[in-house]
């Protein structure tokens, strides 16, 4: 399969797409155990020189089907899909590697009745945490400047206590949260209430101040005094707000970035704190709960609910997941500069109820690493011998794992992640990826459909990952791969994410399903891209480099 293009048209591209001509490997790479620590990656494959790219004829030529003549290589921009033998994902024979290539093929399609479904569940319970203090308040009883305070305190503490809860349930990791919503969202959501939930408490807290202070003719700091001294609860509560503006001055961004993830992550659990500080006041001081009734057992249930989910999500659900498969390190292979494989084993990897593009929070239970667990996506589809997470060495504990001994036990949480191919709603997708952002796109490859497209950014060539898997994965899918090499400034590289220069390299961009991971800069450059072709939102998916 060829496109015609005029000289004008295929100069901009030509120029930046590095040329590669794998060649087919002597044997199925998946078929191999993990590498050892000493040898190259993928000794079957030979390696070529990227050929420069060249234009004939005034034609550009896209990557064609069937095998190209040795007089021709290096003419064209990138590789082959050429004819090969049926595709094996994964080290799996007979019936059943035929079984698990059919569940590849045919990708079970994503309900998302779910995320509507939690929509009104979510307001229906705001809601009527809003009637309770509306059936509670008699009418005729709001007269005063104090009588209007205290009403609008009352409000936004039933309101900030919802809003805690669900924080909390947001964060709990369950399962079917995360399905339903997905990882990213749910965190964009945690940050959004996040604000919103301390604008209602320090409102609550300001309000009742006030407005007791007007009630009772004192001076707000005496009236203050007074209610702390007077009501059960009150100085827990006062604790709880507290803690909760520390942990809002941990999220802005140049507070965060002078502090090692780590510490920050400890410190932001003390949201449970909060939780549990807040939980007498509530019922000891607030009108709507204090006696038995609806109001009480209703606000009691939620508390229930959100702890059971966080029990299940944060704790028994993660110690069962070890103790049915007890992974552990199998190999670490170097991939290139400060960049590193690990391979993990387990038993009854075929019951993982895992898919390409997820990733898991991954605890290697060693000396200096046991106390941090860091989430790394999954960069080859999982299969029932072992998995592959790829890591990027940036700080102390990324380069602690470059020295993992064979062996070493790990305690992971998930899989999580929505970044799968069952959210696909097109036939057809176009990837993006950029530095370590490959690792789940490679995966991802595996799952999609036949002509996907691939875009893979990088500053240079020796920085590529999985150059001879995705060539092999290309042949093998009939897909296309782009490595798109230079720095930011670079003419042509800014060309493509533009939206002529993507609308020259992919025409069909607005009729796929787009991929995005990597740094922050191609997410956001490629998202405004996606925005200029108006590729409706919903068929952009992200795994933005954000914990």
């Amino acid at each position: 399969m060829t496109r015609r293009r005029d000289v004008e048209t295929a100069e901009p591209l030509t120029e930046w797409v590095t040329g590669l001509l794998p060649r087919v490997p002597s044997e199925d790479p998946y078929d191999r155990p993990p590498r050892g620590r000493d040898r190259e990656p993928y000794d079957e494959f030979e390696r070529y020189a990227p050929a420069e790219p060249t234009r004939s004829e005034g034609n550009w030529t896209s990557p064609t089907r069937g095998r190209e003549p040795a007089a021709t290589r290096g003419r064209e921009p990138w590789s082959y899909a050429e004819e090969a033998p049926a595709y094996r994902p994964n080290p799996i024979s007979g019936a059943a590697e035929a079984a698990r290539h059919r569940e590849t093929a045919e990708v079970e399609p994503y309900d998302r009745s779910g995320r509507l479904f939690f929509h009104i569940v979510f307001w229906s319970a705001l809601a009527t945490s809003v009637e309770l203090w509306w059936l509670n308040t008699p009418a005729g009883s709001i007269r005063t400047t104090a009588d209007i305070l205290i009403a609008g305190g009352r409000l936004t503490g039933m309101v900030g206590g919802f809003l805690l809860l669900a924080q909390v349930l947001l964060m709990s990791r369950v399962r079917w949260l995360e399905r339903w919503i997905g990882a990213h969202s749910l965190l964009i959501w945690h940050r959004e209430l996040g604000a919103f939930l301390l604008l209602a408490i320090l409102a609550h807290a300001g309000l009742i101040a006030v407005g007791y202070s007007k009630l009772t003719n004192t001076p707000i700091v005496e009236g203050t005094w007074s209610l702390l001294s007077t009501y059960e609860d009150m100085i827990s509560a006062t604790v709880a707000t507290g803690i909760l503006v520390g942990i809002a001055l941990l999220a802005i961004r140049a507070i965060r970035r002078m502090m090692n993830y780590e510490l920050w992550y400890y410190l932001h659990l003390s949201t449970y704190l909060v939780l549990l500080f807040s939980y007498g006041h509530q019922f000891a001081a607030g009108q709507e709960l204090s006696k038995p009734g609806f109001g009480q057992y209703f606000w009691a249930g939620l508390y229930v609910f959100v702890i059971a989910c966080v029990l299940w999500g944060r704790i028994i659900s993660p110690i069962a997941f070890n103790l049915r498969h007890r992974l552990r390190v199998e190999d670490v292979v170097p991939e290139a500069f400060e960049m590193v494989s690990i391979y993990i084993s387990g038993n009854r990897l075929d019951e993982l109820d895992a898919r390409a593009g997820q990733y898991f929070r991954w605890r290697f239970l060693t000396k200096g690493c046991w106390w941090q667990a860091h989430p790394f996506s999954l960069s080859a589809a999982p299969n029932e011998q072992w998995l592959r997470l790829t890591v990027k060495v940036v700080g102390d504990h990324t380069e602690s794992l470059q020295y993992l001994e064979p062996g070493t036990r790990i305690f992971a949480e998930g899989p999580s992640g929505v970044f799968t191919a069952d959210r696909a709603i097109r036939p057809r997708a176009l990837l993006i990826a950029g530095g370590s952002g490959i690792a789940p796109i490679r995966a991802l490859l595996e799952d999609l459909p036949e002509q996907t497209v691939v875009i893979y950014r990088s500053r240079s060539e020796e920085e590529l990952l999985f150059r001879d898997e995705l060539d092999f994965l290309a042949r093998s899918r009939n897909a296309q791969v782009w490595y798109v090499i230079g720095s930011r400034e670079d003419p042509a590289p800014r060309h493509l994410f533009t939206a002529k220069g993507m609308r020259e390299l992919v025409p069909d961009v607005r009729r796929r399903d787009v991929y995005l991971c990597g740094p922050p800069g191609l997410v956001d450059v490629s998202m405004r891209t996606m925005r200029k072709l108006r590729v409706p939102r919903r068929q952009i998916h992200l795994d933005p480099f954000e914990f």
